[in-house]
């Protein structure tokens, strides 16, 4: 599935990859939305502390990439759940690539 993003700063897909999850914080909440977490505040709760400015940014990035899909379960107050869709889903790939490296590599990590 191609991305929604219509900007890319090249044509090559590396840097449009990068463009969507390229960041600190992305492949975080990838990584707590493959463990499940679905909710706002399920976000807020992991370790890495993410600021709630940068949460929404990423999380609206992600909806307009196609990577993921927002369902409201309320809409006064309005209240959503997040999913990975099927091209968020092959992200799960890179995440356990990126664990597996920084389990082996990264001395500071837990070897869990």
């Amino acid at each position: 599935m191609k991305t929604k993003e219509k900007t890319c700063r090249s044509d090559c897909p590396v840097a449009g990859a990068l463009d969507i999850f390229g960041d600190r914080w992305t492949l975080l909440i990838v990584r707590d939305l493959l463990k499940g977490k679905r909710r706002y505040g399920e976000f807020l709760e992991s370790g890495e502390k993410i600021p709630t400015n940068i949460l929404a940014s990423r999380l609206k990035r992600l909806e307009t990439s196609g990577t993921i899909k927002k369902v409201l379960y309320s809409e006064h107050p309005p209240r959503a759940e997040y999913y990975l869709t099927e091209s968020g889903q092959e992200l799960g790939k890179i995440v356990k690539a990126v664990f597996v490296w920084g389990r082996k590599n990264v001395a500071s990590v837990k070897s869990t």
